[in-house]
């Protein structure tokens, strides 16, 4: 790509930024628990870019080190522009600022600080020690909605909840007898699975393996394949459901009460499950824990297919921070048709939580909703 250099700095910084936006995602799915990180060079004369990157798989090498390795010798005296704050630390590679300075770039553009508590601006006070010109912020609220997820879990230790539902023009997501199959589109179907494909784990309730016999799996499969989380408080899963039959090619983590029976417990682990059995007596309180462990085993992104009850509890904590929702051209009516969130829910509209929809979409006759949850 030859990208002229525009007479005003501004506009190119920008410019230069919105490309190591775009290449930053091509990532997504693939480097998690890292962030997703572009990065773009301009050469010394001309501000023409010579020279691309991102971070393409986890313990790979960085966005910036992929683009300096394009760039060779024709870095020295260039800007880098780059999505996230250059890592300062050894991890599972070196830190890139010290092949920035090696490089000889001149200017680096830096769309928002890294919340890591390793770098967290330690990174930009190594490039201007270095002598560096270096200039933040530019970009910044869509490098910050990029990397969402992975501030997610380095701040609150959890991961990243997208709610997803299918349901009618007038909000029901079953019948009154609990038939939901398909409320929703083959193409939305399709979505569904694509996400799936990226995510690091699918939740649901035992009331929704009971009701479905759910596989979980993302079809075709994806950059990976997620675990598959059971919030299954007495530990029911059924052990002739299709998620223990394949539990042992696609993992599954059955998460229990303290109250659970060792029996069960023992079959399901028997049976090729992963049994992870919560402290607390009290729901709200085994609903944190398993969050707190899930963000222990570094999963970034959680995809929430629960029913109401799920959807409800999750909702109560304000844990749920994207939403994906397909709005079917049918009308169920009837007072007992379920809503997607049940719950305690809020007691005044001005407590209600924010969406911001970021995209808005038609798949097979469905509506197709994506936001994010904007609190505070």
């Amino acid at each position: 790509m030859h990208v002229s250099s525009p007479p005003d700095a501004d506009a190119s910084d920008e410019q230069l930024m919105r490309r190591a936006l775009e290449l930053a995602r091509r990532g997504e799915g693939r480097v998690e628990p890292n962030p997703m990180v572009g990065a773009v060079i301009a050469s010394a004369s001309g501000g023409h870019v010579i020279a691309e990157g991102w971070h393409s798989a986890f313990g790979g090498p960085h966005a910036e080190v992929a683009a300096l390795s394009v760039a060779g010798a024709a870095a020295r005296g260039g800007t880098l522009a780059v999505t996230l704050e250059p890592c300062c630390h050894h991890g599972k590679t070196p830190p890139c600022t010290a092949a920035i300075i090696a490089a000889g770039i001149a200017r680096v553009i830096i769309a928002t600080s890294d919340p890591f508590p390793a770098v967290n601006g330690g990174g930009i006070d190594a490039l201007r020690r270095a002598g560096i010109e270096v200039r933040t912020g530019v970009c910044e609220q869509a490098a910050q909605r990029l990397i969402a997820p992975f501030r997610t879990l380095v701040e609150q230790r959890r991961p990243w909840l997208i709610a997803k539902w299918a349901m009618s023009l007038d909000g029901h997501v079953a019948t009154a007898s609990g038939e939901s199959r398909w409320i929703s589109s083959e193409s939305s179907r399709a979505i569904v699975h694509e996400l799936r494909g990226r995510m690091d784990g699918i939740l649901c309730g035992i009331g929704t393996v009971l009701a479905d016999d759910p596989l979980l799996t993302a079809r075709p499969a994806g950059p990976r394949q997620p675990l598959r989380i059971v919030l299954d408080s007495a530990a029911r899963l059924p052990i002739e459901s299709r998620l223990i039959h394949t539990a042992r090619e696609v993992p599954v983590l059955v998460a229990t009460g303290p109250a659970a029976p060792t029996d069960r417990l023992r079959a399901l682990a028997s049976a090729g499950c992963d049994v992870w059995q919560a402290a607390a007596a009290d729901p709200r309180d085994r609903l944190h824990e398993l969050l707190a462990e899930l963000g222990s085993r570094r999963l970034t992104n959680v995809l929430v297919e629960g029913g109401p009850t799920v959807l409800g509890s999750l909702a109560d904590a304000h844990a749920i921070d994207e939403v994906w929702a397909f709005i079917a051209p049918t009308i169920i009516g009837g007072a007992a048709s379920p809503s997607p969130i049940a719950g305690t829910g809020i007691a005044t509209l001005a407590s209600a939580a924010a969406i911001e929809i970021e995209h808005t979409d038609h798949a097979g006759g469905d509506l197709f909703l994506r936001g994010v949850v904007r609190r505070g």
